[in-house]
């Protein structure tokens, strides 16, 4: 989901700033502020890191009682995840406008229901004259399946100005959520399946298919593939950061394997220490990924020592910055499962370091296989290069190329 930050959203968090009073709150309301307007030139910056200083912000107002606060940040977040509109925010707060409310939005929220009532009445004389015997809640009960079926509503391109409504989308839709929930790993399950219902093409080879099976796994395919491609081009730059790596490996917990369900929605989770990526295991069980650099990292990966290829210090240095992630998960884990339901008992970590191209003149192999000997020889913490992880994600996909 995407994370709106504009004028508006910082216009509105300064009305917050003035009501604030207690200076945890107000530093904590500058900062949001300070970050939103760090962007290139008038670009304002949003993302999982807004909403996150905006719950630090709302957390704060709420331990010292400042409940005005606590409902003004409440909106401010439902704004920037697209829960409260523009116009709404803006008639609210009398953001651009002092004194009477916008006349403009109430003569256009009245043209709406003199719309909304005009179309109900038409429909009731259609539906009545269909369905002579039809009683009170029959009709209330078609016009909330009209009402759901509003949401997939077509713009023929055959009927310019006209829009259209076809009964029964919402129920398909309702299915085919529940089949994607089931079956395909995708983020926004309302907005895939409103994508197949209003496709005429998908719609068609859904139904030649008896499983319901094609068209989510083939669009699934695609999207991981395109993804896939991102990443392999951005850990091939040999210029690129580690905050790059992050935001190129963010959503896509499938490339890390198939034993892994999710990310988990903190990254702070003990004071002083915030994970790259957590993801969460099959089992419950938080799983820590620490990034290091790939094609741009500084210095070899492995070394001669007596004959054969051993991992440098800054490999083993990168495991014991693992490890002690996951001192600090199990000296917290009654905590973290009070406080954030995530299991840091069992808690595992990757190192993702490197890739070949730091070292020409070693064999692929002979660097892949230095790691995994470091990896059966160290509990808990796993090593691959940045290729091997997505070598094997290609892998998965099953694609011509990879096999």
């Amino acid at each position: 989901m995407s994370v709106r930050s504009d004028f508006t959203l910082d216009v509105h968090l300064g009305r917050v700033l003035d009501a604030a009073v207690h200076p945890d709150v107000k530093a904590a309301l500058v900062s949001a502020r300070r970050h939103m307007n760090s962007g290139s030139r008038s670009h304002r910056r949003g993302g999982k890191t807004l909403v996150q200083m905006l719950e630090a912000v709302r957390r704060h107002a709420a331990d010292v009682g400042e409940w005005q606060v606590v409902r003004l940040v409440q909106d401010s977040l439902e704004y920037a995840e697209g829960r409260i509109l523009q116009p709404d925010l803006n008639d609210r707060y009398r953001l651009f406008q002092d004194g009477v409310r916008n006349t403009n939005l109430q003569k256009g929220v009245g043209n709406l229901l003199r719309t909304g009532f005009g179309f109900a009445a038409e429909a009731s004389r259609e539906y009545a004259d269909a369905n002579p015997q039809a009683g009170v809640h029959d009709l209330i009960a078609y016009f909330s399946s009209l009402a759901e079926d509003a949401r997939f509503l077509e713009a023929p391109e055959d009927r310019p100005g006209r829009y259209r409504l076809l009964r029964g989308r919402a129920e398909i839709a309702v299915w085919l959520e529940r089949v994607l929930r089931e079956r395909v790993d995708i983020e926004d399950l309302e907005e895939a399946a409103r994508r197949i219902v209003t496709s005429p093409e998908a719609i068609a080879l859904l139904a030649a298919d008896a499983q319901g099976q094609m068209v989510f796994r083939a669009a699934e395919l695609q999207r991981r593939a395109a993804g896939l491609e991102v990443l392999r081009k951005v850990v091939d730059d040999t210029t690129v950061t580690e905050h790059a790596l992050q935001r190129a490996l963010e959503g896509q917990h499938w490339i890390f394997g198939g034993r892994f369900v999710g990310e988990a929605a903190h990254r702070r989770l003990v004071s002083g220490d915030e994970v790259d990526i957590p993801l969460i295991r099959g089992d419950g069980a938080l799983h820590v990924v620490e990034l290091k650099r790939a094609a741009s990292l500084g210095g070899p990966l492995v070394k001669k020592y007596r004959g054969s290829w051993v991992p440098t210090a800054q490999v083993h240095n990168a495991v014991g910055q693992a490890v002690n992630y996951l001192v600090g998960l199990d000296e917290n884990r009654h905590r973290l499962r009070e406080e954030l339901g995530i299991e840091t008992r069992r808690a595992s970590a990757m190192v993702l370091i490197g890739h070949p191209s730091v070292q020409p003149s070693v064999p692929e192999e002979s660097i892949n296989e230095a790691l995994r000997t470091l990896n059966t020889h160290v509990n808990r913490v796993e090593v691959l290069t940045y290729k091997e992880l997505v070598d094997n994600a290609e892998r998965s996909l099953g694609t011509p190329d990879s096999a």
